[in-house]
């Protein structure tokens, strides 16, 4: 055996078959997986056996949506809950690294307060609010989940406090005055 043989980079294999200039699609949106639940259907037979997953998506430029899947697999239900979560896109006002004021959404039971924190605190938040923020590019913020702890119910009352935002600008346009004399 020698061990001065130089050896070729490709180890004897075939070369790919793919194009040189193909590369994979770069994704728009990053996702994250909430939730995922088993659900049962009792039918004649036994039970019939899917899953629902609960999916947010978002760019963490301000821009952030959430979407519900249901199949019969785990990633079949994930992917319908991308395809919906890209349906149900919002844009949100940020102030910097957090959000501009304090506001609280109601969604059913569920009740989530978000609160401006200031820079380098961080997201204080449970976990579907805390995926909702970081994907909408909230750095710095202060929340509570109140009332209902159902993943679903906690993503719409979140996604429905950031719908309610309005930045400063927006204020001053609506009142006729300058962003200057509204900090007043």
């Amino acid at each position: 055996m020698e061990d001065n043989k130089v050896k070729s980079p490709d180890r004897g294999r075939k070369p790919s078959r793919a194009p040189r200039g193909a590369k994979k699609e770069e994704k728009l949106y990053e996702e994250k997986v909430v939730h995922i639940g088993r659900v049962t259907k009792v039918v004649k037979g036994g039970r019939r056996f899917s899953f629902s997953a609960l999916v947010v998506i978002g760019d963490k430029k301000g821009k952030v949506g959430f979407g519900t899947g249901k199949a019969s697999e785990v990633p079949d239900a994930i992917k319908k809950a991308i395809e919906d979560a890209k349906k149900n896109m919002i844009v949100i006002p940020r102030n910097g690294t957090t959000i501009p004021h304090q506001q609280t959404g109601t969604f059913g039971a569920a009740k989530v307060f978000l609160r401006p924190a200031v820079e380098g605190t961080g997201v204080i938040a449970g976990g579907p609010v805390r995926a909702v923020l970081e994907l909408a590019g909230v750095e710095d913020v202060l929340s509570k989940s109140l009332g209902s702890n159902s993943p679903i119910n906690i993503v719409r009352a979140t996604v429905e406090a950031l719908k309610e935002m309005r930045s400063i600008e927006t204020i001053a346009e609506m009142r006729g005055l300058s962003v200057k004399e509204v900090l007043q």
